[in-house]
């Protein structure tokens, strides 16, 4: 059996809304892109971080006096950690009392993972489900991924793959032709409105959408609106014609309003957050898109 580790920060079960039916989504860490919007900051960056929660904190005084360099005192809400001084920060999950830090990060082997995907098998067949890939960018993993993928095939799961597609194609085939479904992030139009959202500009991830139907791989499309900055109606029209040339393979455009439950994670890891300032998606914005994907001869839902 394979030696191969993956780097995921959380597995989770009875999941909905990551493709049909009922799942287990994984995700993995590490992305190539820096979306703005992102709602799994803990996903961003490779390796284990420490998650603290002030709405948990009791103020009880464990991890201040474990941190006793000085790295950890309490604020006026909860305590302030200073990250690159506190040399004993994945050691508090174990002092504190009431769960306010939180590890995420954790090294899998092949057999590992796999043995947490199957669980369920039961559930995936009743349901018509399965496991889903996420992350984080879940195909940056390519070989580690594709060993779990090659033992869940052997079992007949369902398998999805949700990536924003800025990976090269060859390098990921193994995987892709292992997938039952992928979900497809498509996340602006126009060139530079994608570079400022995501840090890069989207050329690959179009083209790789393009093989992705010449594979005849079912994709289902997703597409957030975020107001202020890919919510023009011209970049929105684009991106849906852009889908509606990949064909039949594309199931579905799944419209995704941008939202803020990702805050609280942000300000949990101690980093800014990028778009404070930023309103949340209307659901008329989001209804707009619907209706304008369904002109065009698309199925389309809000939030998939």
């Amino acid at each position: 059996m394979s030696a191969l580790t993956g780097l995921l920060s959380n597995i989770q079960m009875y999941s909905t809304k990551d493709g049909p039916g009922i799942r287990t989504t994984a995700f993995f860490t590490g992305c190539n892109l820096r979306c703005l919007w992102c709602s799994n900051p803990e996903a961003m960056y490779p390796g284990r971080k420490i998650m603290y929660y002030a709405s948990r904190c009791h103020r009880c005084g464990a991890c201040v006096a474990h941190g006793a360099d000085g790295s950890v005192i309490f604020g006026d809400e909860g305590c302030i950690i200073d990250r690159e001084k506190c040399t004993n920060l994945f050691e508090m999950p174990d002092i504190c009392y009431y769960d306010a830090y939180e590890e995420k990060g954790m090294e899998m082997t092949v057999l590992q993972l796999y043995g947490k995907l199957v669980r369920d098998r039961a559930f995936y067949e009743n349901s018509g489900g399965g496991v889903t890939f996420s992350g984080g960018e879940c195909l940056l993993q390519r070989e580690f991924l594709y060993e779990v993928m090659k033992l869940l095939k052997q079992d007949h799961i369902h398998m999805a793959l949700d990536t924003a597609g800025l990976w090269d194609f060859e390098a990921v085939y193994p995987a892709l032709e292992l997938a039952d479904l992928i979900l497809y992030d498509i996340k602006a139009w126009d060139r530079k409105v994608h570079k400022q959202c995501t840090g890069t500009d989207n050329q690959i991830i179009l083209d790789n959408a393009k093989k992705l139907a010449d594979m005849g791989k079912e994709m289902i499309v997703r597409m957030v609106i975020v107001p202020g900055l890919n919510d023009g109606r011209a970049d929105i029209e684009r991106r849906l014609e852009f889908v509606k040339s990949l064909g039949s393979c594309v199931r579905q455009v799944d419209i995704l309003r941008y939202h803020k439950l990702g805050l609280g994670k942000y300000k949990a890891l101690g980093l800014p957050y990028p778009l404070e300032e930023v309103p949340e998606c209307p659901e008329e914005a989001a209804k707009d898109a619907v209706r304008l994907a369904g002109r065009m001869g698309l199925k389309a839902t809000v939030g998939g």
